[in-house]
């Protein structure tokens, strides 16, 4: 089975781009799937665009495997959601090793405390905890990380 494509989102797919978002967000076990949400990460996602998110999408033959939210000229990945049917498929690395080829030599993220899963990830793909703040827009205890190229050994 090929991997999904990596491509940039098209406006019209945001959102089915805000529905993979709230399942994926769902999954983690850290909410609860609503219109109310729905809503909000729709609107969420063309504000974001507004404010300088490059978006792509995971396109497996035209469904919407994942999103990828990255704030180029903050070296930032925003925002990285799996939809739960192509969970546990190595799409996330997937997405992270093109997020490298477009922030080669450094990067920065912040992730949720209580989606250990997450950020257990991150620190086995090689992002280093830097500090933890609660982000006042929803009360989560998020944790800060940033991922550094290696120069070479020798």
């Amino acid at each position: 089975m090929p991997h999904p494509i990596i491509r940039p989102a098209r406006t019209d797919e945001y959102d089915e781009v805000g529905r993979v978002w709230m399942e994926s967000w769902v999954s983690t076990g850290l909410g609860e799937a609503s219109d109310f949400l729905l809503a909000n990460l729709r609107a969420r996602v063309r504000r974001e665009i507004e404010h300088g998110w490059t978006l792509f999408v995971a396109d497996d033959n035209g469904t919407i495997a994942a999103m990828l939210a990255l704030h180029l000229p903050k070296l930032y990945l925003d925002m990285l959601f799996v939809g739960p049917a192509y969970q546990g498929q190595s799409l996330g690395r997937q997405l992270l090793a093109f997020t490298r080829t477009q922030m080669p030599d450094e990067m920065y993220l912040r992730c949720v405390r209580e989606n250990e899963k997450a950020w257990r990830w991150y620190e086995r793909e090689g992002f280093v905890f830097e500090k933890e703040e609660v982000e006042p827009s929803n009360g989560f205890v998020m944790k800060y990380y940033r991922w550094k190229r290696q120069g070479p050994t020798g």
